[in-house]
């Protein structure tokens, strides 16, 4: 049972954005809002689960972050039929795409609209006039910054130098109005999401079954330690996955191919989540599952396994892996459906599926009730052996990372050469992690988009296709004061 408090709010919801869908970082007077009239305990929890719900949008979380972090990398295709480009997928997938793809702009759009519905929570419930009591206070403020990082996490990853909207902003303040189309560098803004994510870590309680789906301190722990993964500080990664580590609220679940069912939500592994409520809410991602079900059968059939992901498999014999990834035309799911036998893809992506004998499929294929695991213990031990290795302690190395191996029946690694090892990590964050959004922000980050994609067919330019276009909708809005990355 899903016991994660989700509020509905229309017009309330429309009072705490300075945002519209068409003009994402305009500030609107009507926008200026005060702790007037949040004295309340509900009240100030409504702030925060509007944050939380931004989550939920079709623009934040469904098929243009889809495009943007996994039909992109090399684990994916476009999938559906040739000519569906489902607006510029199929640009994603060779990239050609240019700053007029609508993709861009929406994922810039969304997790700005988090960020501003985050710093709403975190302005009036921090003010002074707002009487809580303190530990509840900061708990709801933990959970707006953590949020606030994660949609800065984002944002960074993609577009490198970015605005830095860190407070309510006021329409009559000059330096507020700038803000909006001030790109500042983006190590200003790792600053923020680590002081945001430690603030969240020092104020968040631990994992409990009474607060299901909010943010915990071993999540914020996680993002922190991921965070400093991007940035090489190895030290930091270390000392963060040791903590998650000790902390004794996480392990592995036994079988790795039941963790995106229903019964696994929110489980022994699950660091933090994003909730699908079913039934009479039909409060789910919209349009995370249909847009990647079986095309003919059950959905869109968007972001396919590429053949080259299978091969990687099938070179690890990572049969475990593989089968509870992708699915295949013909074959009878975990819950006796069966996949029409010549679907318009030979592979699709099982982490998507929800079965609709098996669980309590709430009928409604755009908002189902299926989680979306963000964080998971397997990338804490990951994280940890990536750290060790880079730190020259390779042997120690090891351990973490065989304990990710001999849960899905694979040999240990036994190299402790450190170039090797970089290698075999990497490779298991590829099986492991497969259509969890980080493939393409891995390969980055690792400094071999280039090699990878090119490889893989894809015209990839050093240079440029390390970050995405700032979208031009975005520039035309500043007046031309946003600038454009480079080479686009």
């Amino acid at each position: 049972m899903k016991t994660f408090k989700t509020i509905i709010l229309t017009g309330f919801l429309s009072s705490l954005t300075l945002t519209s869908c068409s003009d994402d970082l305009n500030i609107k007077p009507e926008g200026k809002i005060t702790p007037e009239g949040f004295f309340s305990t509900d009240r100030a929890v409504e702030l925060v689960n509007a944050t939380y719900n931004n989550l939920l949008q079709w623009q934040q979380f469904s098929f243009s972050w889809i495009g943007v972090s996994s039909i992109i990398s090399d684990d994916a295709d476009k999938g559906s039929d040739p000519g569906d480009t489902g607006a510029d997928k199929d640009k994603l997938d060779a990239l050609t795409f240019t700053s007029t793809d609508p993709s861009f702009n929406e994922v810039w759009g969304a997790n700005y609209r988090g960020i501003t519905r985050a710093n709403t929570a975190i302005g009036i419930i921090s003010s002074p006039d707002v009487t809580l009591d303190q530990d509840f206070k900061n708990r709801l403020l933990g959970e707006a910054h953590f949020l606030r990082a994660y949609f800065y996490f984002n944002l960074v990853r993609m577009f490198g130098d970015i605005p830095k909207l860190d407070r309510i902003l006021d329409p009559n303040v000059p330096e507020d109005l700038a803000a909006v189309s001030i790109r500042v560098p983006q190590a200003e803004i790792y600053d923020l999401i680590i002081a945001d994510l430690t603030f969240a870590s020092e104020n968040l309680k631990n994992k409990s079954q009474m607060d299901v789906g909010r943010a915990t301190s071993g999540a914020a722990l996680t993002l922190l330690a991921k965070v400093n993964m991007y940035l090489k500080n190895w030290n930091e990664v270390k000392r963060l996955t040791d903590e998650v580590m000790a902390s004794g609220q996480y392990d592995l679940q036994a079988d790795y191919a039941t963790l995106w069912r229903e019964s696994s939500e929110n489980g022994i592994e699950s660091i933090f989540e994003v909730q699908g409520l079913g039934g009479p809410l039909n409060l789910g991602v919209q349009g995370y599952v249909v847009t990647q079900s079986v095309r003919g059968q059950w959905g869109w059939g968007f972001n396919t396994p590429s053949q080259d992901l299978a091969n990687a498999y099938d070179a690890a014999g990572d049969n475990i892996r593989k089968n509870a990834t992708i699915i295949f035309g013909g074959e009878t799911m975990w819950d006796g459906e069966q996949v029409i036998q010549s679907p318009p893809n030979p592979m699709y992506n099982e982490k998507a599926y929800i079965s609709r004998v098996a669980e309590t499929f709430n009928g409604n294929d755009w908002e189902s009730n299926k989680n979306i695991r963000v964080l998971r213990f397997a990338e804490v031990l990951l994280m940890n052996a990536e750290a060790l290795n880079e730190l020259g302690q390779s042997s120690a190395a090891l351990i973490p990372l065989n304990k990710v191996r001999t849960r899905v029946s694979l040999p240990d690694v036994l190299t402790t050469d450190q170039t090797q090892l970089r290698l075999a990590i990497w490779n298991e964050r590829r099986l492991e992690l497969a259509f969890e959004h980080d493939r393409w922000f891995d390969l980055v980050r690792q400094g071999r988009a280039g090699q990878v994609m090119r490889a893989a067919g894809k015209p990839f330019v050093d240079g440029k296709h390390e970050l995405f276009p700032i979208p031009e909708a975005q520039i035309d809005v500043s007046g031309g004061a946003l600038t454009q990355n480079p080479g686009y």
